[in-house]
């Protein structure tokens, strides 16, 4: 894994993605720069359905480069305050028919938000996939790059995450990467429009964790 030293300011945000760059064997996790919006904005266009009963209501223009402009904005903003830290994720290379040889491919986005320093040196999990990227263990190694460098190089002793009961696929990979379940929060986000009462994860430095391939 490549730790790059936080740069200070917002200038130059636009076309270098500035942060850290967390590196596995078949993807890597970066923070977005505006050269990622129209392959963000296909994906989360195509994966559409798919994603807005887990997430907040898609504003009109959620999917616009200047939307995605005050994204990258925002997140420069949290990292520079230490306060958060947004990635995309892609995968390397060709591992699907019909794509172009040693082409990179966005497959989805994680984020560490909410973090709080002092006696608590804990972190919000988050992170979405496209469609047709679902269930191929990209999402399960990404999270264990990310979970990697929370705890080595963030110091961090806790990281929690939230879904709604009825999401499965997200509570089954969460159990995966180690995380235990805390109990039922009631109405705790508003999702898809409507206060949704979610179920509470979470993962302590020292608790044991599945090895995974990245860590292998």
């Amino acid at each position: 894994m490549r730790w790059s030293p936080p740069v200070r300011g917002l200038p130059g945000l636009w076309s270098t993605p500035l942060g850290p760059r967390l590196d596995g064997e078949r993807l890597y996790l970066r923070p977005p720069k505006i050269d990622d919006w129209r392959a963000w904005a296909d994906l989360r266009r195509e994966s559409r359905s798919f994603l807005t009963p887990w997430e907040p209501s898609w504003p009109a223009d959620a999917l616009t480069v200047t939307a995605f402009r005050r994204r990258i904005r925002q997140y420069a903003r949290e990292r520079e305050a230490g306060s958060g830290y947004a990635f995309l994720i892609f995968r390397r290379g060709e591992l699907h028919p019909g794509e172009r040889p040693g082409a990179d491919y966005l497959v989805g986005g994680a984020s560490l938000t909410n973090l709080r320093r002092g006696v608590s040196q804990t972190a919000s999990l988050g992170y979405w996939i496209g469609r047709r990227h679902a269930r191929c263990g990209y999402m399960r190694d990404a999270l264990g790059l990310l979970l990697d460098w929370s705890f080595d190089s963030l110091g961090l002793h806790r990281v929690e995450a939230a879904c709604l009961p009825a999401n499965q696929p997200s509570r089954g990979l969460l159990a995966q990467l180690g995380f235990q379940e805390e109990g039922l929060a009631r109405e705790y986000l508003m999702i898809d429009g409507r206060w949704q009462d979610h179920v509470l994860h979470a993962l302590l430095a020292g608790d044991r964790r599945p090895a995974g391939p990245e860590r292998l």
